[in-house]
C-alpha cells in the first residue's frame, strides 16, 4: 500500500483519494519497477476495468504537481516515454545498464555527502536531487567483452575477406625467428 505519508499529503491538499487513485499509488509504490504510463494503465485496468487512459495521465499529472511523484526519464533508454516513483523514498540514485535497461537503486550516505558538499561549495539550498549513472552491468560486461574478443578474432583480411587470428597476436605482428627467415 502507498505509505500514510502520501495519503496525508493528498488530504492536505485537500484532493480526495479515490479508489482508482489509489490503485495507482500502489502500483507505483509496490510494484518494485520503475513504470511508464501504459505499463501502469496495463497493471491497473487488471485490478479495475473501468479504469481509463485519461484518469491514469490526469492522475500522474496531478501527482507530480503536488510533488507526490516523480517523472524520470532514466536516461532516456526507452526513448521519450518517462517513468514514475514516488518522491517520499529516501533519495537515491538510479544505476542504469546502457544495454539490456535494467535499473538499481543506490541509497547510501555517499549521496548525502555529495549533496552537503554542493550546498556547502555553492551556497545552495538543494530542495531535491536526481541522480543518474549509466553504464554496464555485470553481466553485460560480461558479454561485451565475449563480443569484443570475437570481433578481434574475425578481423577483415587486406582483400576483403575474412580470416582468423591468432589469439594474442596481431596478424602483422612478427616474432623475431618468423622475422628472421
Amino acid at each position: 500500500m502507498a505509505g500514510q505519508g502520501i495519503k496525508g499529503s493528498l488530504k492536505e491538499r485537500g484532493i480526495r483519494l479515490t479508489r482508482q487513485r489509489q490503485i495507482l499509488l500502489d502500483l507505483i509504490d509496490v510494484s518494485g519497477r520503475h513504470l511508464d504510463a501504459d505499463s501502469l494503465y496495463e497493471l491497473a485496468r487488471k485490478k479495475d476495468g473501468k479504469l481509463n487512459r485519461v484518469t491514469v495521465y490526469r492522475t500522474l499529472k496531478m501527482l507530480k504537481e503536488s510533488g507526490l511523484v516523480d517523472e524520470l526519464d532514466l536516461m532516456h533508454l526507452g526513448g521519450d516515454q518517462h517513468y514514475y516513483e514516488t518522491r517520499l523514498k529516501q533519495e537515491h540514485a538510479h544505476v542504469i545498464c546502457l544495454r539490456c535497461g535494467r535499473v538499481e537503486e543506490f541509497f547510501g550516505e555517499p549521496l548525502q555527502r555529495l549533496r552537503r558538499q554542493i550546498e556547502s561549495h555553492f551556497g545552495f539550498n538543494i530542495l531535491i536531487a536526481r541522480t543518474e549513472v549509466g553504464g554496464y552491468c555485470a553481466h553485460c560486461q560480461t558479454l561485451r567483452a565475449r563480443e569484443h574478443s570475437e570481433l578481434v578474432e574475425r578481423e577483415p583480411s587486406p582483400a576483403g575477406g575474412e580470416h582468423i587470428k591468432r589469439k594474442g597476436r596481431s596478424p602483422h605482428h612478427q616474432t623475431r625467428q618468423e622475422h628472421r627467415s
